[in-house]
Order: structure tokens, then C-alpha cells, then sequence
């Protein structure tokens, strides 16, 4: 990152991703599948994109705000052309990447796409190298792409730290709107020194800055742990146009059960978290879909404040408690256990979560969807959360006393 900071000090806002991008990526379920031949309903190939923007178009999920259908890797041929220009594979997408945006655009959506600042992509194709940087970024503006994914492999520390700000002004350059998602800090450690956060947020829209999610419940505890431990250094870095990205949802796949899947959904939308689902919408069980087409959940992750939310507590008891602060003086709330035993009732106040004085607000749970009534600062109360489960309470001030809140800007208390 010494590179990085020896850069002139333009700023590279593009004036995208205003609230956390949604939508919908390849990788985490169907991975590197290319085996058309044995497998044509699952590989990567046009087909597999053309169903899926189908059933994000049809299935109410565009309504809601997931507009994105992300490719991730091998999707590519294995070789640049004679001009050398990156190329999809011409058996498993035909058609080409520009047929293939045209067609997710007619349905009211948008294309993302997957590159390597490297000599090869992770699974093993082309990447792009300094000396492409400007080539591919103009062969995405031209196929009609509106995402890019930059990951890091098969590339240096001092390459990351020039290729990466390099890229940034590089699609700018193209007049395109393309969303700017980098892996960077993600192979940096995602932690000062060697990762700058200031700086980060003038060169991407979103990042990943830890490992890859697995479809298991210790993996999405790995990051949340990670999350909320670094969460003064991460939480400032976030807002409208940058954000911090702990990668995809899992929910409808194999290895969440229902609490977990709602605990993943509530904690994500807590974090500000891109919503990318990574799952076979064809297929989805109506209780995955459920959780992801919560409307009131969607609507506290595209809050337009876009302040990313904290642990306030973590109780020996294995209850914590995580607050986000929401435009209108509204806020969320999220009661989680980690115990594995069995439901357990917790009970605390809003004076004690450090809400201020005298204030009155109205409470929903945001799963339930129902109004649970009128709270008073100084009032206790309880909630019965059920293990590895949440619950999550939107609130809405009735009243408020005179000083305006901003605690979780300024303090992290408890």
C-alpha cells in the first residue's frame, strides 16, 4: 500500500453503489463447474446466467432491489486472442458476454463480472496483468458489463498496490458506470498497516477484506468474529459508495439450518452488507426465500445513511447484541445467541443498550413483521432467542429528547 499512497490524491468517486449493491453471484454454489458435458444444468455457461436473470426478473426478486447477476471465475478461455483480449469460452458461452448483458439489461438488470489482477485468475485463467489493466477494462465497458470483481492471485503485494487504484481510473476512463468490487485488503491481511481504509474508499465501491464464505455454519461465525472484533477499524471505513464486503449469502443452500440462515440475513444487514446471494434460484425452498425477500430486512441494509452497525454486548451468557443506527433516528437492533442448547430468554433495556434519556419508540420484529409495541428507554424487557437464532427489532422514535443520538459514530459503548 506505499505504492498507493504515493499516488496522486484524486479521488476516484464514481458515484455508485449509494446503499450496498444485491443481487446475485455464481461462485459460492457453483464454484468452477465446468464440466457442461456430465453436468449441463449446474455448470458455468450462458444458460446457467440466462436462467438465473430469469427467475430474478419473475420471482420478485428485481422488485425488491436484487438487480445484479454476477459471473465469478472460469467463464473464460483459457488463452487471450491474437489482439490480446480476454474471450468467454466458446463452448459454454456462445453467445458472448455482450449477448449475454443484453439480455440480463432486457429484464431490468444488470451484468457483473469476474477478473484477476494477476498472471492467472484463482482457478487458473487468464488474468490481467499491469499491462492489460486498461485492454480488459475497456473489453468490460464494451460488452456492457456494470460490475467488476478484481481478485489477487498470482500477483504481488507491490502489483496489488499499483493495479488496483489502476484499474479504478481505468474504468472511470471508459464512461461506463461499472461497480468497483476489489479483493485487495482480502490479501493484505484486512488490517492496517498494511491495508488503508481512508484510501481504500476512494478507489472501490466494495471490497472483500477476509477469506471466502464456505456453505457452513463455522465459516459465516469465522466472519462474523472477524468482523466485530476489527469493527473499529472497519465500521468508519463503510458508507454510501463504499463498503465492506464479507461476502456471499448462503441462505438456501446445504449447510445453514432455518435459525442460522436468519441470523446470517439479520447480521449481514447489520454489517451494511452487499446482499450477493450464491444459491440455485431455480430450486430455492420457500422459507431460503422468505428470509431473503424480507422487505422491512432490505429496506434497514438500503438505508441511505449507510452506517454499518456494531456489537454493543457480548454477555458471558453467549448473547450479543448488535446496533445499527438508520436514517430518521430509527435504529436496528439484533439479539443473537451462540448457545447450542436451547431457546433463552434475555433481559435487558434500551437505557442499558445506551439509547437515550426519555425517549419513546415504536418496536416491530422484523421477522414477525408485527408492531410489538411502545418502549420507554428506562422500560426492561425480554426477548427468547433461539439457539444460533436472532431476534431483530426495527425502532422507530415516537419521541425523542432534545439532543440528536449519534453514539455509534462516535463511541463503541458497552
Amino acid at each position: 500500500l506505499a505504492l498507493a499512497l504515493a499516488l496522486p490524491s484524486v479521488a476516484l468517486e464514481n458515484g455508485l453503489a449509494r446503499t450496498p449493491p444485491m443481487g446475485w453471484l455464481s461462485w459460492e454454489r457453483f464454484r468452477c463447474n465446468v464440466d457442461c458435458q456430465a453436468d449441463p444444468r449446474n455448470c458455468i455457461s450462458e444458460q446457467l446466467f440466462f436462467e438465473m436473470a430469469d427467475r430474478l426478473a419473475e420471482d420478485g426478486w428485481r422488485e425488491l432491489g436484487y438487480e445484479y447477476i454476477n459471473i465469478d471465475d472460469c467463464w473464460s478461455a483459457k488463452q487471450r486472442d491474437a489482439a490480446g483480449h480476454l474471450v468467454p469460452d466458446p463452448k459454454r458461452f456462445p453467445s458472448g458476454i455482450k449477448a449475454l448483458a443484453d439480455y440480463v439489461h432486457a429484464r431490468g438488470l444488470k451484468l457483473g463480472i469476474y477478473g484477476d489482477l494477476g498472471i492467472f485468475t484463482c482457478g487458473g485463467y487468464p488474468g490481467t496483468t499491469l499491462e492489460n489493466v486498461k485492454q480488459d477494462a475497456q473489453t468490460f465497458a464494451a460488452w456492457g458489463v456494470d460490475m467488476l470483481k478484481l481478485d489477487g492471485c498470482y500477483s504481488s503485494a507491490e502489483e496489488q498496490a499499483k493495479g488496483y487504484p489502476e484499474m479504478a481510473r481505468a474504468l472511470n476512463a471508459t464512461g461506463r458506470p461499472i461497480v468497483y468490487s476489489c479483493s485487495w485488503p482480502a490479501y493484505q491481511g484486512g488490517l492496517p498497516p498494511k491495508v488503508n481504509y481512508p484510501i481504500l474508499a476512494e478507489i472501490c465501491n466494495l471490497w472483500r477484506n477476509y477469506g471466502d464464505i464456505q456453505d457452513s455454519w463455522d465459516s459465516v461465525l469465522s466472519i462474523v468474529d472477524w468482523f466485530f472484533t476489527n469493527q473499529d477499524v472497519l465500521q468508519p471505513a463503510a458508507g454510501p459508495g463504499h463498503w465492506n464486503d464479507p461476502d456471499m449469502l448462503i441462505i438456501g443452500n446445504f449447510g445453514l439450518s432455518y435459525e442460522q440462515s436468519r441470523s446470517q440475513m439479520a447480521l449481514w444487514t447489520v454489517m451494511a452488507a452487499p446482499l450477493l446471494m450464491s444459491t440455485d434460484l431455480r430450486t430455492i425452498s420457500p422459507s431460503a426465500k422468505e428470509i431473503l425477500q424480507n422487505r422491512l430486512m432490505i429496506q434497514i441494509n438500503q438505508d441511505p445513511l449507510g452506517i454499518q452497525g456494531r456489537r454493543i454486548v457480548k454477555e458471558k451468557s453467549q448473547i450479543e447484541v448488535f446496533l445499527r443506527p438508520l436514517s430518521r433516528a430509527a435504529s436496528a437492533l439484533v439479539f443473537f445467541s451462540r448457545r447450542t442448547d436451547m431457546p433463552f430468554r434475555y433481559t435487558t433495556s434500551l437505557a442499558k443498550l445506551h439509547f437515550p434519556e426519555d425517549a419513546v419508540y415504536e418496536v416491530q420484529d422484523v421477522y414477525v413483521g408485527k408492531i410489538v409495541g411502545a418502549l420507554r428507554t428506562a422500560d426492561n424487557f425480554s426477548v427468547v432467542i433461539n439457539p444460533s437464532g436472532v431476534v431483530m427489532w426495527y425502532l422507530r422514535p415516537t419521541a425523542l429528547p432534545v439532543q440528536p443520538w449519534h453514539i455509534v459514530r462516535q463511541q463503541a459503548p458497552g
